[in-house]
C-alpha cells in the first residue's frame, strides 16, 4: 500500500466491430485479434469524471463500446486504515472518490445493467482483502465480478520476504474461494529482477496454488521490468486471467529493479493510448488469448483527455487485424 500511495501521489503531479462483412452475414472478409473479446476499462482511467457524474461517465464508456468495468478501492466497507491512507493522498490527486463513488451498490448494478456493462474485477488493497473479504466478495457477487484483485504489493528486501508474501497471497486466495470469488495479483513492476539467482515474481507464482492465486498482467509495467511478456504467458499458462492494456510511447525500462515507486513515476510520461506506441499489442494479445487470459482491460491511468484517449484505444484494439 505504501508503494501504491507514493506512486499515486507523484503521478498526480505529472499529470469495430469483430467481423467485417460484405453482402451477407455469412461472408467474413477478415478477422481481428480481438474477435470475441469485450473490452473493459479500469476506472482509475477516469476518476474525476466519475466523481463529477458517475452515471454520465458510464454512459460515455458504453457509447465508446466498452462493456466491462473494473473498480478500484477503497470502498465504504474497507477498513478505516485503508480509507485514511487514501485520504492522505487525494488532495494531490485532484479527486477523492473511489469504490462506488458514494452510490448504493444496487444503484451501481442498475447503472451497469442499463448501459450493457458488467464488472469482472474489483481492485482492493490488502486491508480489505485480509479483513473484510466477505463484504468485498458480496459486492463482487452482486456485480457479477469473478475476481478481487490486489493492485500492488510491498517490495521485499529478501527472498524470504517474498516467500512470506506468497504464503499471504495463498491465504487470501483460499479466503476468496470460500466467499465465492477468485483472488488475483497485479504486479506493478517490482520483483522482476533476479535476487540471489531467483526472480521474486516467479517465486510467488511457483509457491502459490494455481487454484488459489491468479494474476493480472499489466503490459506496460512488466515490459518496463524487462521481461518477455509472451514467454511469461506461455510459461505460466492459465495463471494470468486478466490483462491491463496500454501502450508505451517509446521503449523504456526501470532505472533500477522496479521496486522503488520513484522508478515508476519516472516512466509515467511514456504511457500512451493503445496503438500509438511501440508495444506489439497484436502479438501480446494473441499470446494472452492462447494462455487463458479472460479479461482484457484498458487502463489509461488518469487519462489526460478521457473520452478521446479511451476511444482511440478501443477503436485501435477492435480493428487490430488477425
Amino acid at each position: 500500500m505504501t508503494n501504491r500511495r507514493t506512486f499515486l501521489r507523484q503521478a498526480a503531479a505529472i499529470t469495430g466491430s469483430s467481423w467485417l462483412t460484405f453482402g451477407s452475414c455469412q461472408s467474413k472478409t477478415y478477422s481481428t485479434v480481438t474477435d470475441g473479446i469485450t473490452l473493459g476499462v479500469n476506472l482509475f482511467s477516469i476518476p474525476r469524471l466519475l466523481e463529477k457524474d458517475f452515471e454520465s461517465a458510464m454512459q460515455m464508456l458504453a457509447r465508446i463500446g466498452y462493456r466491462k468495468i473494473e473498480f478500484f478501492g477503497p470502498y465504504d466497507f474497507s477498513p478505516e486504515e485503508e480509507k485514511a491512507s487514501w485520504a492522505s493522498i487525494t488532495p494531490s490527486l485532484g479527486f477523492s472518490g473511489s469504490g462506488f463513488f458514494g452510490k448504493d451498490l444496487k444503484d451501481v448494478k442498475k447503472i451497469l445493467d442499463d448501459n450493457g456493462l458488467s464488472s469482472p474485477s474489483l481492485h482492493s488493497a490488502l486491508p480489505t482483502l485480509q479483513k473484510n473479504m466477505q463484504a468485498l466478495a458480496d459486492a463482487a457477487n452482486t456485480l457479477g465480478a469473478s475476481y478481487v484483485t490486489l493492485p500492488s504489493a510491498e517490495t521485499q528486501t529478501s527472498l524470504d520476504g517474498y516467500r512470506k508474501q506468497a504464503e499471504q497471497f495463498e491465504a487470501i486466495g483460499e479466503s476468496a474461494r470460500r466467499n465465492g470469488v477468485l483472488f488475483a495479483y497485479h504486479n506493478h513492476g517490482n520483483g522482476l529482477k533476479p535476487m540471489d539467482g531467483t526472480v521474486p515474481f516467479e517465486l510467488i507464482m511457483d509457491n502459490t496454488g494455481p487454484e488459489n492465486v491468479f494474476f493480472q498482467m499489466d503490459i506496460f509495467w512488466m515490459t518496463a521490468g524487462g521481461v518477455d511478456l509472451v514467454q511469461y504467458l506461455h510459461k505460466y499458462k492459465d495463471r494470468f486471467r486478466l490483462m491491463h492494456i496500454k501502450d508505451m510511447s517509446k521503449k523504456v525500462s526501470f532505472s533500477g529493479d522496479g521496486g522503488d515507486p520513484q522508478q515508476w513515476i519516472e516512466l509515467f510520461p511514456f504511457l500512451a493510448n493503445a496503438g500509438s506506441g511501440v508495444l506489439d499489442l497484436k502479438t501480446i494479445i494473441t499470446a494472452a488469448r492462447s494462455s487463458g487470459v479472460e479479461h482484457f482491460i484498458v487502463e489509461r491511468d488518469l487519462a489526460p483527455d478521457p473520452e478521446k484517449d479511451l476511444a482511440e484505444s478501443h477503436d485501435f484494439l477492435q480493428s487490430l487485424k488477425g
